[in-house]
Formats: structure tokens, C-alpha cells, sequence
């Protein structure tokens, strides 16, 4: 049986698209909550796990709209787009 290290479980994941990544957060809390569960009889501990699984989920959306507003401000300094100005006023009627 392969070993998985949880470092390449998480870098697979980021590499996921955003939906399919916080489908797979929530799974992984949960599975890790139910381990414990299992391992300990600590019953709470599914409940945590899968609230662990969604602040990761809620921690992916956050990191991936950084990255897109990081990389809009690169496009913001670009030459090819310094003469474009937005402009309301010349809407057709």
C-alpha cells in the first residue's frame, strides 16, 4: 500500500479548482474527525473535524481571492492597459 504524505494530499489539493477544493477540505476534516473518533470514543470529535474541514474550505476561497487580487494589480501596472480609463458617460442609449 502507498504512503501518503499529508503535505502532498495539500498540495494536490491547491492545485484542484476552488470548488473541488472545498469539497475535498470538508472531506478531509471530516475523515480526520471520524479517525479520531474511531481511535478515541471522543463522539464531538466528527463534529470538530468537520468544522476544522470548512475554516479549511473558508481558508482556500480567502487564499485564492488574494491571489486574484494580486494578480489583477500586476495587470493594473501593465503598459497596455495604463490608457484605459473607464468611462460612464459614453453608454449607448
Amino acid at each position: 500500500m502507498a504512503k501518503f504524505k499529508i503535505k502532498d494530499i495539500v498540495a494536490g489539493a491547491e492545485q484542484l479548482s476552488l470548488g473541488v477544493s472545498i469539497v475535498v477540505a470538508i472531506l478531509l476534516g471530516t475523515g480526520l474527525g471520524y479517525l479520531v473518533k474511531k481511535a478515541t470514543n471522543f463522539t464531538p470529535a466528527l463534529w470538530i473535524g468537520f468544522a476544522i474541514g470548512i475554516a479549511a474550505a473558508i481558508l482556500n476561497v480567502y487564499k485564492a481571492y488574494k491571489a486574484q487580487v494580486k494578480s489583477l494589480d500586476e495587470l493594473k501596472d501593465e503598459t497596455r492597459y495604463k490608457g484605459y480609463t473607464k468611462d460612464d458617460d459614453d453608454e449607448d442609449d
